[in-house]
């Protein structure tokens, strides 16, 4: 079961499936090759989350939240720097 069934396309572009946290849990407790044909998508993929989940410590989604954050930050400290400076 997929959050988006249908994918919309943005700027010519098909906006990626996303997938709950739950489905990936799932790949622990039944197995990668199962959930992933469940899902439709392949194995490296689930093996990629939990890799990724694995070397930090964090699930996927907290890392890519935290990201988009640093990002944020980075951008307004950007645009503030900018209004000292004149």
């Amino acid at each position: 079961m997929k959050t988006n069934e249908q994918p919309s396309v943005v700027a010519g572009k098909p906006k990626r499936t996303q997938y709950s946290p739950q489905f990936k849990k799932r790949a622990k407790q039944d197995g990668v090759p199962k959930v992933a044909k469940h899902l439709g998508i392949a194995q490296a993929m689930l093996y990629n989350w939990q890799a990724k989940s694995r070397q930090t410590g964090q699930p996927f989604e907290e890392q890519k939240l935290q990201q988009a954050e640093i990002a944020r930050l980075k951008r307004e400290n950007a645009r503030l720097e900018e209004e000292v400076e004149k």
